[in-house]
């Protein structure tokens, strides 16, 4: 589902019902594969695990967080070879409608049901699921309304995490992000990054922004990916060095752009340019 096209999701009232938390170690399969009529979120505390999801099983991670609309039938499935099995975060909601969504239903990355995320949104996603276990094994007054406010900020994190910010309008003091600036900003990290480990993840804390949001208006703005623009960067630099009379072998020449394994340099190497990495330093 495509937000950026519709920012505007939340109109005069957001009142939704909080219905439950559960918290758990995933050490078996969840009982059935099945569907609901009201929200629910997963967010994975920490380990690894596997979901299956409209017949495909999809791997998860510590920091990952799972929407399950109504209607999406869903599995959580036990993963005997991770060394820690996941630890997840339930929330179920019901009451909640979103303008141009059918009621209960939150946006979702395209073509998926998880968000990756870092940085400060997962340090809040964090904060949020503690407070909730904390406030659910104590008996207090208000209970229900401070687990509803719990919720409340984690629906709204997980809409703006996916929507731009809304344009700023004369008498608000609003910053909006300027998207030319942001990918600037990237391709010259990129530029001076490229033999460094670098990941989506990374590129976005650094510039305190969502994964989605820079991954999105990067395509928008030069037609391509963030991380295949690196690639051609990394290959580029590396055909220099090779058409250059570089005497180290692939492995430190794939090393030197940012690349570990040399058979995976090789292989896109080949694929960019026809031609293998030793084949081009022999013509050079």
């Amino acid at each position: 589902m495509e937000t950026k096209d519709n920012p505007q999701l939340i109109g005069e009232d957001l009142n939704p019902t909080f219905l439950f938390t559960w918290k758990g170690i995933r050490n078996c399969d969840s009982d059935q594969y099945h569907c609901h009529n009201h929200g629910e979120v997963a967010f994975v505390l920490s380990g690894t695990g596997k979901y299956r999801i409209e017949d495909q099983v999809y791997t998860i991670q510590e920091g990952d967080l799972l929407i399950f609309n109504p209607g999406i039938r869903h599995q959580a499935l036990f993963c005997p070879e991770s060394e820690t099995p996941a630890t997840e975060f339930f929330v179920g909601f019901s009451d909640l409608q979103l303008q141009g969504l059918p009621i209960n239903t939150l946006p979702v990355p395209e073509g998926g049901y998880m968000l990756h995320t870092a940085g400060e949104l997962r340090q809040r996603l964090f904060k949020l699921c503690s407070s909730m276990d904390a406030e659910k094994a104590v008996c207090r007054q208000g209970k229900y309304f401070m687990l509803k406010s719990y919720m409340i900020q984690m629906l709204l994190l997980i809409i703006r995490e996916q929507c731009e910010p809304m344009e700023k309008h004369q008498g608000y003091s609003f910053e909006s992000v300027n998207r030319k600036y942001v990918v600037e900003q990237m391709l010259n990290y990129f530029e001076d990054h490229y033999n460094e480990k670098i990941s989506l993840d990374r590129v976005a804390e650094k510039m305190y922004l969502s994964p989605f949001y820079i991954s999105k208006i990067f395509k928008s703005e030069t037609g391509d990916t963030p991380i295949r623009h690196l690639i051609n960067i990394r290959l580029e630099k590396a055909r220099e060095l090779l058409e250059g009379g570089c005497g180290g072998s692939i492995q430190e020449v794939a090393a030197t752009v940012g690349y570990d394994d040399a058979y995976h340099f090789s292989k896109l190497f080949k694929k960019r340019y026809g031609i293998s990495p030793s084949q081009i330093r022999k013509k050079a």
